[in-house]
């Protein structure tokens, strides 16, 4: 990150999270340009730039915006329970998410003519660029009412009825470690450091009031809100979401991503709900299977991603020519009543589980304007009969409402919310 007066040089071509061996993300790599608020523009010359994505505006960037190539992904618990602590943090937050997504360093940065006094900045971002960086924040249903059923912050009357605890779905075996939490920031960037270094700058400025509680990295987007462009393949080397909602367009934003006025609390209008899913692949299970059957599995030819029976990844769909188990039919909206969602995913590699298997999937990221016909039908009719269900499990789980955007630099995140 540069500071207010200085001039970054160019960004290193750095391809995998530092020595984490995921470089396997670098064929993913797709060019999509910064957006605000619902707009995108699917260029590879902006993102190769370093670009920065506008901060302000009516909605959260990081939803409709062109997906980025990373993420780091944190959930947080609140450890305070004051409320003015809590309201300090969060305006603290928003400066600095202001500053880093426009390429600039938190605060002072990272120099300063006071040694004995450590820097507002970590400093690894120095040199890089903004890299389309976006962070977008959430509130989980125990910032409302804990555990224990406290309101601690004087906000449980105003918790949004679609902000609810996610029924238990057949085959899942979440992990507590890996679930919930009372605050999410979603930070994507072009280049894997920019992100890292975004999420541990909001967690040392929140020192003592909030403690990261679990955190996914991810590589490869797996979907795409620019569908003009190729979509990207999962683990499994299959193209999926190719009817993803699109970042430019505003009717389907307004009717299945943005929570209306109307539809929900006042504070929420222009926001949106993200349900968080760690979805484990069984990869040596699958890497053991037929070609044959893994096209019947999802349903689309493996080479070019089109529907069976079809020739190209964007033909409409034959429903009834396909398995009554693919997944693609079961996902697919005209067996959802017509239910859609906007999609975030990446994939994930963590090493191995200790018995010599990969633990590898889909941090699956989904946002819609009301979960309870977004992802919450389409999630049971694929829990019953998918036939993807046989190589892959669902380990972690977490919803969050999210605010609309910060209007200008006297707004903050969540200030309706607490007003």
């Amino acid at each position: 990150m540069t500071d207010e007066t200085g001039t970054a040089p160019s960004r290193r071509a750095l391809i995998g999270w530092g020595g984490a061996g995921l470089a396997l993300g670098a064929a993913a790599a797709g060019g999509a340009a910064a957006a605000l608020g619902g707009g995108a523009d699917d260029t590879e010359t902006v993102a190769d730039s370093g670009a920065a994505v506008p901060f302000y505006g009516a909605h959260q960037a990081g939803i409709a915006t062109a997906v980025q190539d990373r993420l780091h992904f944190a959930a947080f618990d609140v450890t305070t329970d004051d409320r003015a602590e809590l309201i300090a943090l969060l305006k603290e937050w928003t400066k600095a998410a202001a500053r880093m997504t426009q390429g600039h360093a938190v605060g002072g940065g990272a120099v300063s003519d006071l040694a004995e006094a450590p820097p507002d900045d970590t400093g690894e971002a120095l040199g890089l660029k903004a890299s389309r960086l976006t962070l977008t924040i959430g509130f989980g249903p125990t910032l409302f009412t804990d555990k224990k059923g406290k309101d601690r912050f004087g906000i449980a009357d105003r918790r949004p009825e679609a902000l609810i605890d996610l029924p238990a779905f057949p085959g899942d075996n979440l992990d507590a470690a890996r679930s919930d939490g009372d605050l999410c920031v979603q930070a994507c960037a072009d280049d894997p450091q920019v992100a890292v270094h975004a999420i541990r700058n909001l967690a040392r400025i929140g020192m003592g009031k909030v403690a990261i509680r679990w955190s996914q990295l991810g590589f490869g987007k797996t979907s795409s809100t620019t569908p003009d462009a190729q979509t990207p393949r999962n683990m499994m080397g299959f193209k999926d979401g190719t009817r993803n909602i699109a970042g430019t367009d505003t009717a389907a934003l307004e009717k299945h991503v943005w929570v209306s006025g109307k539809a929900g609390p006042a504070w929420l209008a222009g926001g949106s709900y993200l349900v968080a899913r760690r979805i484990r692949m069984h990869i040596e299970t699958w890497d053991r299977t037929s070609l044959k059957e893994q096209e019947d599995v999802f349903g689309r030819d493996k080479g070019e991603g089109a529907p069976q029976g079809k020739q190209h990844e964007r033909d409409e769909p034959n429903l009834k020519a396909m398995l009554p188990t693919a997944h693609v039919r079961l996902a697919h909206p005209d067996s959802n009543g017509g239910a859609r969602i906007l999609r975030r995913g990446y994939s994930f590699t963590d090493g191995t589980d200790g018995l010599g298997r990969l633990d590898a999937g889909l941090f699956f990221l989904a946002y819609q304007h009301d979960v309870r016909d977004g992802f919450v039908p389409v999630q049971r009719a694929l829990a019953r009969t998918d036939a993807l269900n046989e190589y892959i499990q669902h380990v972690g789980s977490a919803l969050f409402a999210v605010p609309p955007g910060v209007r200008d630099a006297d707004d903050w995140w969540g200030r309706a919310l607490f007003s």
